[in-house]
């Protein structure tokens, strides 16, 4: 059958995970297809807060198997960590989960190598997550990388032990001191890994597509954290819009069919970077306290700001977005105006356009929407919800030229309304 992608169009945290959860119904199979445990995917089941942040968000279905493919970087430590979670939750996960050959291993010398590379820069830092992402990243490109497909070879441990010397060379250069205290655990964990069920991922999705099965494609970030058009250099070490989907998991270009966008119904950001909406007022910490705004795997307070047009529509343009879903409008409740950018003054010119390059003395342009101003938990369909929050579902549909295919309006998976 086809793949349908799903992916976030602003700087990660837009509450991906809570849609595939909500959409995994109508797949067999649920795919990763780049990113690492950089990425914090929430979901709440019976009350309960898991984070995901390797294996896909479909594992909560019982018919549905999940696919950690080529294009994602695995630190097993963490793998095994999420495994534990969720089987002590009562979940099935060894038959249901599969690991691809060729997915990249996360040493602990990348971590390392991670926080010695942002020492150096010290105020000149990215911001990175030091989970050892794009350490990982770099010896692919640089054709040193261990798969974890590997560790089935009888040679493994000489090839591990060989880059992680290199690595140590590399920052005793640096005048960094490695901390191995994780090295033993690593190990362990691999071993307990072997348990699982390891995949050809390439082979494995054609197959299952010629059987006429149905793949959704989960990213992790954000498109604007995209390594070719996000706001380089301070993005992610992969390719999160949907052109990643085909290198990612091994499938044709003519395989995808529908691309969900998802979009917070206003703008947040963490670490370091440009973030042309930011607001350092009132109303920024306002946003951060109503939308809980903190990192799922860093627990980082996320800048906040007002919803990005001109951002938003770049990212739908790149990622061929036919399913516009917006999250958090509940975070909205309480507001009298709602502050939104549909273009930027850039030295004394207006344009609606991304910039290439993001520079200081670029201006959001405001204006405002009139906001509901109330509470809007328990409302049970669309119809019901308040006028003046469907007149901004239908502003952002106007300045995205994207259709709103879904709007959440709480954090409960029966808080979403689709049409």
């Amino acid at each position: 059958m086809s793949v349908d992608v799903l992916l976030g169009l602003q700087w990660g945290d837009e509450g991906k995970g809570k849609i595939v959860d909500f959409l995994a119904d109508k797949y067999q199979f649920i795919a990763r297809y780049q990113g690492g445990p950089n990425a914090g995917h929430t979901i709440y089941q019976n009350s309960k807060k898991f984070v995901l942040h390797t294996i896909p968000s479909g594992i909560f279905h019982n018919n549905i198997g999940n696919i950690i493919g080529n294009g994602v970087v695995i630190n097993p430590i963490t793998l095994m960590e999420e495994i534990r979670e969720l089987e002590d939750a009562g979940l099935d996960i060894k038959t249901r989960l599969f690991i691809a050959l060729k997915a990249n291993l996360i040493l602990p010398t990348h971590i390392e190598l991670d926080k010695a590379s942002e020492q150096k820069r010290g105020e000149a830092k990215i911001g990175s997550t030091l989970r050892g992402i794009s350490p990982a990243y770099m010896d692919k490109t640089g054709r040193n990388a261990l798969k974890i497909g590997e560790i089935f070879k009888s040679d493994f441990k000489q090839r591990y032990e060989a880059l992680r010397d290199k690595h140590l060379e590399m920052m005793s250069t640096m005048n960094f001191a490695a901390d191995l205290a994780n090295e033993v655990k690593w190990i362990q964990a691999l071993e307990e890994l072997k348990a699982y069920t390891f995949v050809d991922c390439e082979q494995f999705i054609n197959k299952q597509l010629n059987e006429g099965k149905n793949i959704l494609a989960e990213g992790a970030q954000g498109a604007m954290l995209d390594l070719d058009y996000g706001t380089y250099p301070f993005v992610t070490s992969s390719n999160t819009i949907s052109g990643g989907v085909c290198t990612g998991l091994g499938v044709a270009p003519q395989k995808i069919k529908e691309v969900y966008g998802i979009t917070k119904a206003y703008c947040t950001r963490v670490g370091s970077g440009p973030f042309p909406t930011e607001l350092h007022d009132e109303t920024g910490e306002k946003l951060r306290k109503e939308g809980s705004e903190f990192g799922a795997t860093t627990g980082r307070p996320r800048r906040c700001g007002w919803i990005d047009f001109p951002a938003l529509r770049y990212a739908c343009m790149l990622n061929g977005v036919t399913k516009l879903c917006i999250t958090k409008v509940d975070v909205l409740n309480n507001f009298e105006l709602i502050g939104y950018a549909n273009e930027y003054a850039v030295q004394s010119e207006k344009t609606k356009d991304m910039p290439t390059f993001l520079t200081d003395d670029l201006i959001p342009i405001y204006e405002s929407a009139k906001g509901w101003n109330q509470d809007i938990a328990g409302v049970k369909n669309y119809s019901e919800l308040p006028e003046e929050l469907k007149d901004y579902v239908q502003l952002i549909e106007t300045h995205t030229g994207s259709k709103v295919s879904l709007v959440s309006v709480g954090p409960g998976r029966d808080e979403l309304f689709e049409f």
